[in-house]
């Protein structure tokens, strides 16, 4: 391939195989003191394309911060052939608060595009698609589940597009979801745009797993390999074929009280196998919750205490579920074993419960 270019973001230029940490201006909060958006631009030594990878949209949404922690340690651009864009944090008020939302009660990724000159919301969705967003042709932007929900490893994509099929493929995550675009999301702009987008949900709200960041590491690496920008890496684990599903159904508490799991994400399900149970606070009456569907569950709660019609699972409606079960049946180990740091419904767009 031949030399790049130099590689423009903010008014900085950054040269061939060289990395820089570029801070973009936001607003300035209440104290007075201005903020930015941290954005480290690896700029590939040959020519090729730009991606971004982005995380903590939603500001406790952090799994995606420690995988892109990793990629920056591991991602060399003398080696790289294009450019890679890292946003660890895109929503730095709802990370620093511990919140999904922004100091407004806004929703980040339902912003989008913004404008310079709008909310708080709109101001970071403004900068982060004119600065990141526009200058890429694809973006894997990384989310988890609310906070005591866990999702297994999942990648999310527009239906019926090819080109978003491959490279979900490649990225070797266990389930491939076909989910519809909101109005306002990030997905939604890049679509719009023409900028292909994987969405990871993968593992907890503030929380760190090992099963989840490992996925989303060895995903992006996987998805850069397949575009050619970093060389196949024989360290790689192999993964099978990935379960694909475009319908999926909440599976709920059929009364209050306290839930004891049976299974948990990534278990493959059969219809009328039991979930849970979940009995009173004397353990009296308990009432199993059973399957409706033959598929996956790709999220749980975490939480024993519910209240009737709390949503316990989500299951991906998936043609012989053992099959994929197969492939992936130390994930429940994984999930059990990884220590904390830090009535059919349509699918859900990322990480919203109903």
């Amino acid at each position: 391939m031949n030399n790049p270019e130099p590689f423009i973001i903010a008014g900085q230029s950054i040269d061939p195989g060289t990395m820089r940490d570029v801070a973009l201006p936001i607003t300035t909060m209440a104290t007075g003191t201005a903020s930015s958006l941290a954005v480290r631009v690896l700029h590939g030594a040959q020519a090729g394309p730009a991606v971004f990878v982005s995380a903590a949209i939603h500001g406790d949404e952090i799994i995606g911060t420690a995988v892109i922690q990793r990629l920056a340690q591991s991602l060399r651009p003398e080696a790289l052939a294009g450019t890679v864009l890292l946003v660890p944090v895109a929503n730095i008020f709802g990370f620093l608060s511990r919140s999904r939302y922004l100091p407004d009660r806004r929703d980040l990724n339902r912003s989008f595009p913004g404008s310079a000159g709008g909310s708080l919301a709109g101001q970071i969705a403004h900068i982060f698609y004119r600065e990141v967003v526009a200058r890429c042709t694809l973006g894997i932007d990384i989310h988890s589940a609310a906070i005591h929900r866990y999702n297994l490893p999942q990648i999310r994509i527009a239906a019926g597009d090819k080109r978003l099929t491959e490279l979900a493929m490649a990225f070797g995550a266990p389930v491939i979801i076909e989910s519809p675009l909101r109005d306002g999301s990030l997905r939604d702009l890049a679509q719009k745009q023409g900028v292909a987008m994987l969405l990871l949900e993968a593992g907890e709200a503030l929380r760190f797993d090992r099963l989840s960041i490992e996925t989303g590491v060895e995903g992006v690496e996987r998805v850069l390999a397949h575009l050619g920008m970093i060389a196949a890496d024989d360290g790689l684990r192999n993964v099978g074929i990935p379960a694909r599903a475009n319908r999926s159904i909440w599976v709920r508490s059929p009364r209050g009280g306290v839930a004891a799991m049976v299974r948990y994400s990534g278990d493959p399900v059969r219809q009328g196998e039991v979930l849970a149970r979940v009995a009173g606070l004397f353990g009296e009456d308990p009432e199993d919750v059973v399957s409706p569907i033959d598929g996956i569950i790709i999220g749980h709660a975490t939480l024993p205490v519910v209240h009737q019609g709390d949503a316990l699972f989500h299951i991906a409606a998936i043609d012989h579920p053992e099959r994929i079960g197969a492939q992936i049946d130390s994930i429940t180990e994984a999930i059990l074993a990884s220590e904390p740091q830090g009535n059919a419904e349509r699918l859900l767009d990322e990480d919203e419960v109903v």
